[in-house]
């Protein structure tokens, strides 16, 4: 039986200083019950926990180690950089080269501005977007996750297109009021909205594959319809690609589903690891953006020289080596496949939507093609698969509605080892 003594000693000592014992809630294991794992290194594929335990991590950071843990260029390039000092709260070259490197990868972007996460990135995404239109109210879909901004922190009313009402004490039903819920892959649900509020909305952001109610792609047409939507009504189409950038392609959804957006957020796989953020788009959007325009937006440690260096090393590994998508989708394919055979030999329910190196389960009989779809999946049974994987060294997403993110690092060894620990672990379930 795997040991997690210091693990839980540890956990017990972060509640004495820390709400929650986490710095972010899914760390917390709520979502799947115990004790929540302290990791101290990580090389390549595989995690190293406080009790000396080795996993394969299905997480990588939630995405931006899409080259493995602790890349050497990435290192190296890191290292070099902190001999020169972590920060001046100053320009820097480093910044340019990033914002370059990146508007050279995705198609149509003309200017980027470099934020501290990907909360930020969208926020201020909204809040250009409205100085922008002059417009107040957005268009979010229900099971998106853009951050924590209060503009965003909302559930759906009483119907598919009442006004939102806040999800966590302190966002102000105001606030609630500018923000509209639609259902994701429902392009109907959008139009009505539109046609209700018009000449009200500022912009449309969604996650261009919804990456926190587990992988949901786009249903065929459901971007573009969006694009067409927008074009319409003058209202700027936002992609959340914080999760799917540089993640699915060199240039992201954008470039896998030739749909491009107004204006786009980025974070997790720009940094290589670090804290950052971006948001980029269209000149003549941008234009508004202090200091040259009215909307303010502004951060002290935004372009970070340890995270520019990180980012440039990682970006430019996978411009220069295109070949890595190929490889992980390859990698995530043989995953996907694995897990069919062993599901489908023991005949209980279950669902896997995969797109390039983005997968998830889950455990229903129906098609997960939006937030209510995936809300349906057996939770307790996640909760048994995500331990027993966990006990022979799996580490996966701590909840039923997240997406694994498989990096470049992982083997056809470490592939085996799962699916082998997943027809283990499954042999003896009962339905």
């Amino acid at each position: 039986m795997t040991s997690y003594s210091k693990s839980k000693t540890l956990f017990s000592r972060a509640q004495q200083s820390i709400p929650g014992g986490v710095n972010s809630p899914v760390r917390a294991f709520n979502s799947v019950g115990g004790t929540p794992v302290f990791f101290k290194s990580a090389k390549g594929a595989y995690l190293y926990d406080e009790d000396n335990n080795k996993y394969i991590d299905f997480i990588n950071s939630w995405g931006p180690m899409i080259l493995g843990h602790a890349n050497p260029k990435v290192v190296e390039a890191v290292k070099k950089q902190a001999e020169k000092s972590f920060s001046f709260g100053a320009p820097t070259e480093l910044e340019i080269e990033l914002a370059e490197l990146i508007i050279s990868m995705v198609p149509g972007l003309e200017m980027i501005r470099m934020v501290n996460s990907g909360t930020e990135a969208c926020m201020s995404a909204i809040r250009l977007a409205r100085g922008y239109t002059g417009k107040n109210k957005i268009i979010k879909f229900a099971g998106n996750y853009h951050g924590h901004a209060d503009s965003f922190l909302i559930k759906a009313g009483s119907g598919a297109i009442t006004l939102g009402t806040p999800n966590s004490p302190g966002v102000t039903p105001g606030t609630a009021a500018d923000t509209l819920l639609a259902n994701y892959n429902d392009f109907e649900s959008v139009k009505t909205i539109v046609n209700d509020n018009i000449n009200e909305i500022a912009a449309i952001i969604l996650e261009p594959v919804a990456g926190n109610m587990g992988c949901i792609p786009p249903v065929e047409g459901f971007l573009e319809n969006l694009r067409k939507l927008c074009d319409q009504h003058g209202i700027l189409l936002i992609f959340d690609e914080v999760m799917t950038g540089f993640r699915l392609a060199p240039g992201g959804a954008q470039e896998l589903f030739g749909v491009q957006a107004d204006l786009i957020t980025f974070g997790k796989v720009i940094g290589g690891g670090m804290p950052v953020g971006a948001f980029g788009g269209k000149r003549k959007i941008f234009e508004h953006l202090a200091p040259n325009g009215p909307v303010y937006q502004a951060g002290t440690l935004s372009g970070n020289p340890l995270a520019m260096v990180s980012g440039i090393a990682t970006l430019s590994e996978l411009k220069n080596n295109p070949e890595i998508y190929k490889n992980i989708a390859n990698t995530t394919e043989k995953i996907e496949i694995g897990l069919r055979e062993v599901f489908h030999n023991r005949q209980f329910p279950y669902q896997i939507n995969r797109l390039g190196s983005m997968i998830s389960v889950h455990f229903t009989e129906n098609p997960v093609i939006d937030f209510e779809s995936a809300q349906k999946g057996d939770v307790p049974q996640f909760k048994s698969f995500f331990h027993g994987m966990l006990d022979h060294g799996v580490y996966l997403p701590p909840s039923a509605y997240e997406s694994w993110f498989i990096g470049n690092a992982i083997s056809n060894d470490d592939v085996n080892h799962t699916i082998e620990v997943a027809d283990r672990i499954t042999v003896n379930w009962k339905y």
